[in-house]
Formats: structure tokens, C-alpha cells, sequence
């Protein structure tokens, strides 16, 4: 699914949008550069999951948590140095957690991310416009 974002008021609204679909468990994987509004869509995703708590980018925690009836656990992955870095952070624990986890910078460990991972990339076109696709993948039941 293709989307069109002519502001950050619209990333955030769409990513509102989008996590009300979510069911506990989904890893959401986050592509695009630095200023294409990750954490904007992050911050929508709490929203619709029903957390009021001002989200920020955790590029020095590498995870914040935010509790809620499903809680929302946000990692950016920008200092890792691969998926063997996140697991010994507990990534394995997380997932198990019942919680959504959202997950900026997402190449860094791509190999660590189970099938049924949602993929959305957020491309910048210009200062405000932004393009951002949804991939969710047909996963066997």
C-alpha cells in the first residue's frame, strides 16, 4: 500500500491509522533516511494503540518502552552493529512480550526479524512530502 504525506501531521495520523490494524506481536520494520519520519509515524503508532506518552527517537537507549494494554516497544537500530547486537539485548524477550515493536533503522538488522515482519519506508521527496509504503507480507497460517 502506497501513501501520499504532505506534512507531519499526516505521517503521524497515517501511522495513528495504521496501528489500530496491529495485533500484539507485530514487528514493525522502519525504512528511510535520517528526517524521513520514522518517529513521526512512530508516534502515530502509539496513538492508535492507545499510549498517550510523548514518544521520542531512542537512538541512545536503543529501546524505549511505552505501556499500554499493548505496550510499544521502539528500538532504533542506528549504533548497532548488526542483528547479533540486538539479540543480546533481549530482542528474542521483546517479541515474546505480547507488545508491538517498531523498529527504526531496520537494515542494520534485517536478519533478525521473524516472516510475518511488516515493512514500511518512508522516502522524502521534499521538505514536507513524503511517500510511504506499507508491505505486509502473506505469511501461511
Amino acid at each position: 500500500m502506497r501513501y501520499l504525506s504532505q506534512s507531519e501531521k499526516e505521517t503521524t495520523a497515517l501511522g495513528e491509522r495504521f496501528a489500530e490494524t496491529l495485533r500484539p506481536g507485530a514487528v514493525v520494520a522502519l525504512y528511510g533516511d535520517l528526517g524521513a519520519g520514522k518517529t513521526a509515524f512512530v508516534r502515530g503508532m502509539a496513538r492508535g494503540l492507545g499510549i498517550p506518552a510523548r514518544v521520542s527517537s531512542p537512538t541512545f537507549t536503543i529501546v524505549n518502552e511505552y505501556p499500554g494494554k499493548t505496550p510499544l516497544f521502539h528500538f532504533d537500530m542506528y549504533r548497532l552493529g548488526g542483528a547479533d547486537e540486538l539479540f543480546e539485548i533481549g530482542w528474542e524477550d521483546y517479541l515474546d512480550r505480547g507488545g508491538v515493536c517498531a523498529v527504526e533503522w531496520s537494515e542494520n538488522v534485517e536478519e533478525a526479524f521473524p516472516p510475518d515482519t511488516i515493512r514500511v519506508t518512508l522516502e522524502k521527496t521534499d521538505e514536507e512530502t513524503r511517500v510511504i509504503d506499507i508491505e505486509i507480507p502473506e505469511v501461511e497460517p
